[in-house]
């Protein structure tokens, strides 16, 4: 009997997530899965989409974001991330997560990051949850349990010191209760001061329960510069001592960079070292195509030879977009004092080298992960263009992998990372996660001038089976996006 179902896209260029070569194919969609793959000449769709000289791949998968916010404010929120191709986004990332954490003052930076107190109301895991579920958006939600949030509630606000035994004991009740309620895992942001003060005994204490529950282990590392590569032993350290014996835990390295002049060409040594450390546990890692990065503005770590450029300010809202020392020199003032003025603030800082990014996004290990900060006056540009960028400028143009392989890290490997089931590949049976876009055009359009101009190239983007995304046509309305629990705990 004719196979009937909602939706075939025909005669397109199938890329499916594996990384194995291109096919063309007709594919059809019913509900919520991807029903049947191949020549389905026979097959007859409700609607019907001729996607010749287009290529259609899974819905792309955003390893690293500061979503956790944005996918509370329902489906019209993250166009930045829908007119890119994205379909899942993963939040609670550098130990930053609105559950669970309730707070009565503004949270220390880089919490405010997500907003002030008036955000942080989400007592529990169950809490978010609902939340997603009474106002879904256009994406789905992977979420991890932030250690700084943890570390606010449990310590009372006192947190830049290390915890005690009874205040880690309380992080292990939380986590091991946020786990059970759908959190994916644990992070850690031990750059960053609420969490600096952590010994790697207590990260390995608290992530211990990870190997309990089931979860994954994730870190904005202590030091991405001189420091760079004992950073990278303290991780797997951490995997591999809160994990069981002869099973570490899967650890995955947060926007993996070598921060600071005097430190490009390091990747070559962080890669290397990986390697080496890999063959006896689990390592990946998640990266953004630019050379510069984002978060809150840090005075005590700024450097005159770092170009710094405003994206918020809470005080001086008027100053976002501009360059720090262009500030400072209206002000009549340092940069140090212009920067304490603008507090709290955000900030993009210019400390990376082209050359160690495109290394460390090629090498087998990475996925793309934007990173981007949706709630900045005036955001870094890997917010808006982050994976139109991978396929334009770094396969098209420079040709720095194929277009398999790009595929593969936005959809595929991050799905098998996070153990997401079903998502990141096309195939008979998986969720309906799709993106259909010309190769020869795709293109983003994002500058640091003029950071929220929308991409090129992307045709239509479905999720769930629900369109998400038309070139050309208006925000979304579609409510498509699903909280997509713990993958872990689901699978034990």
């Amino acid at each position: 009997m004719p196979l009937r179902c909602d939706l075939v896209i025909r005669d397109a260029t199938v890329l499916d997530g594996t990384g194995a070569p291109r096919f063309t194919a007709d594919v059809a969609v019913e509900g919520d899965r991807v029903v049947a793959v191949g020549e389905l000449g026979s097959a007859s769709g409700q609607a019907e989409l001729d996607a010749k000289g287009l290529a259609l791949a899974p819905g792309f998968i955003d390893a690293h974001t500061h979503d956790d916010r944005a996918v509370l404010c329902g489906p019209n929120c993250l166009h930045c991330k829908s007119s890119q191709g994205v379909t899942t986004v993963v939040v609670g990332n550098c130990g930053v997560s609105l559950a669970p954490a309730r707070m009565s003052k503004r949270p220390p930076p880089p919490l405010d990051l997500l907003g002030d107190e008036s955000w942080f109301t989400l007592g529990s895991f169950g809490e978010y949850a609902e939340a997603l579920a009474k106002n879904p958006p256009a994406v789905n939600t992977l979420a991890f349990c932030g250690a700084q949030s943890l570390r606010v509630e449990a310590m009372e606000g006192d947190v830049y010191r290390a915890a005690k035994d009874h205040e880690i004991a309380r992080m292990q009740d939380r986590l091991r209760e946020s786990l059970r309620q759908g959190a994916c895992g644990f992070t850690t942001g031990l750059y960053y001061a609420p969490n600096a003060q952590a010994t790697t005994e207590e990260c390995i204490a608290i992530a211990s329960v990870l190997a309990e529950e089931g979860g994954l282990y994730a870190t904005h590392m202590r030091d991405e510069a001189d420091h760079v590569l004992d950073s990278i032993r303290e991780t797997l350290r951490v995997g591999r001592e809160a994990g069981r014996e002869g099973a570490p835990l899967e650890v995955v390295i947060s926007h993996h960079k070598c921060s600071m002049s005097e430190n490009f060409g390091r990747s070559r040594e962080t890669l290397a070292l990986m390697d080496t450390l890999g063959q006896d546990q689990p390592v990946a890692y998640d990266v953004y195509p630019y050379p510069a990065g984002s978060t809150v503005l840090m005075p005590d770590k700024l450097r005159q030879d770092v170009k710094v450029q405003i994206t918020w300010s809470v005080p001086h809202p008027d100053q976002a977009g501009r360059d720090l020392d262009d500030i400072a020199q209206d002000w009549g003032m340092t940069r140090r004092a212009a920067a304490e003025k603008l507090q709290p603030a955000g900030a993009i800082s210019f400390m990376m080298d082209e050359a160690d990014v495109q290394r460390i996004m090629a090498h087998p290990r990475s996925m793309i992960g934007s990173d981007g900060i949706p709630h900045d006056e005036k955001p870094h540009p890997r917010l808006w263009g982050t994976f139109p960028r991978v396929l334009g400028r770094y396969v098209r143009d420079l040709q720095l992998f194929s277009l398999e392989t790009a595929i593969h890290k936005m959809t595929g490997r991050t799905a098998q990372i996070f153990g997401i089931p079903d998502r990141g590949v096309i195939r008979a049976g998986a969720f309906a996660d799709l993106v259909l876009f010309d190769p020869t055009r795709v293109r983003d359009h994002a500058t640091y001038k003029n950071p929220t101009a929308l991409s090129e190239g992307v045709v239509k983007v479905w999720c769930n089976g629900i369109p998400t995304f038309k070139e050309g046509a208006a925000t979304t309305t579609a409510a498509a996006g699903r909280f997509l629990g713990n993958p872990r705990r689901l699978a034990a």
